[in-house]
């Protein structure tokens, strides 16, 4: 659900029309209802209330300062991926006790400015970064704890490149290896080797892959437990799908309802890393129609707005419905046509969506790119020299700018 609909055949974010939006701002343009995010959160809060987990939400699916801070202070922890995402987490507000770093590539300077930020856990995902994370804590004279990111070799149902919890994969270790670790953990004289971590990937709307793998680690917690050693952090990931267009997802309730009896076989404390679940339908893309281009057998509606503001659609051949900003509505006349929205970037790649039907699309007319509040602004690029969006959030009846468009000299700030 959400809190993008229509009111006399004008689209509305809560109660703020887009269209005024995007005539005050100007576009392309993010807009994000404030409410639909914090829905989301306390869908997964009250699901999972009778395991009080810490939920860190995924900061690389949206990373406005603004959101991060609207999601902290409701109590969120947060899951980051890099030290730029660390720094804004700190700017944002976040107890370091309540964030967790994830990544396959940390490198010594992420490192050591986690550590020296006392971060609450490290996601390990080889034995080489284990090595390292040891060495720079000794060299700090810290203790660090860590878990485990275990490769389950499950094969979730999404796209290719968002699946990770196979073992053709790069990410999380196997395991046998993963078991050594644990036997061999005083090696390890600055870590507390205290959690394991799992994450088979994202936009995922069937309960039955994430059962098979959390049954895994189950196993494998109470095969350590039965020797000895205690896992203190059981950290289930993310990857919880929503709705793009035809799709079923698991709803909160039925997702904490298939996965719940095994996590209460654990003595563990629960982790959750949601990111698409909270953030996806909490917003949308805004572009403005350039030119309607007529073409043998093909209608373009060439827009604004193009593939460095919205990478999903050309990099996963991923589906976003497209609706107008000002509805009209059919009343037996007005000819339903097909279009591609297209973006003005060079490549065949630019699309936002083929074959869409409209009625009268014109010059001049808004576009709203619906479920873009995850991996939208935080993939969005410079290619072709384009500034970057500005970002709105919505509460109630006030809108507030968060992120200002980019300039021309934004474009070249950091060259020498």
């Amino acid at each position: 659900m959400h809190d993008f609909k229509y009111k006399r055949n004008e689209l509305y974010c809560e109660s703020v029309s887009i269209g005024r939006l995007a005539k005050k701002y100007g576009t392309p343009l993010y807009v994000y209802s404030r409410k639909t995010f914090l829905d989301h959160y306390r869908k997964l809060e009250d699901a999972f209330r009778s395991v009080r987990p810490i939920i860190c939400y995924s900061v690389k699916a949206n990373s406005s300062i603004a959101i991060l801070r609207t999601l902290v202070k409701k109590g969120a922890g947060l899951d980051i991926v890099s030290g730029g995402e660390l720094f804004r987490a700190l700017k944002a507000g976040a107890s370091p006790r309540k964030i967790v770093y994830a990544s396959v590539g940390k490198t010594e300077q992420e490192i050591e400015y986690a550590i020296k930020s006392n971060i609450l856990l490290f996601n390990v995902e080889s034995l080489a970064e284990l090595c390292a994370i040891d060495r720079i804590a000794r060299r700090l004279r810290k203790r660090q704890s860590v878990a485990i990111r275990v490769n389950p070799n499950v094969r979730a149902k999404t796209h290719r490149y968002i699946t990770t919890g196979h073992k053709q994969n790069k990410f999380g270790i196997d395991i046998d290896t993963a078991r050594d670790i644990f036997l061999n953990r005083r090696e390890f004289r600055n870590l507390d080797i205290s959690g394991v971590h799992l994450h088979i990937g994202s936009q995922i709307v069937d309960a039955k892959p994430f059962i098979r793998a959390i049954e895994k680690l189950v196993r494998f917690v109470k095969d350590l437990g039965s020797r000895g050693i205690q896992v203190k952090w059981f950290n289930i990931g993310g990857g919880l799908g929503i709705i793009y267009s035809g799709e079923r997802p698991q709803t909160a309730q039925e997702y904490a309802k298939a996965i719940l009896p095994l996590l209460k076989r654990l003595d563990s404390r629960i982790i959750l890393e949601p990111g698409r679940f909270i953030a996806g339908n909490a917003g949308v893309l805004v572009a403005k129609v350039l030119y309607i281009k007529e073409a043998p057998g093909k209608n373009f509606a060439i827009v604004d707005t193009a593939m460095n503001d919205l990478v999903r659609p050309s990099l996963y051949e991923a589906f976003h419905e497209i609706l107008p900003v000002a509805s009209k509505p059919y009343k037996g006349s007005g000819k339903i046509r097909k279009y591609d929205i297209v973006g003005p970037v060079c490549e065949s790649g630019d699309f936002l969506g083929k074959d869409r039907k409209f009625i009268g699309l014109n010059h001049g007319d808004f576009l709203a790119v619906m479920s873009a509040g995850a991996y939208g602004y935080s993939m969005a690029s410079n290619y072709n020299s384009r500034p970057r969006p500005t970002e709105v959030l919505v509460e109630g009846n006030r809108a507030r700018l968060i992120t200002r468009r980019e300039t021309y000299s934004d474009l070249i700030r950091a060259e020498v």
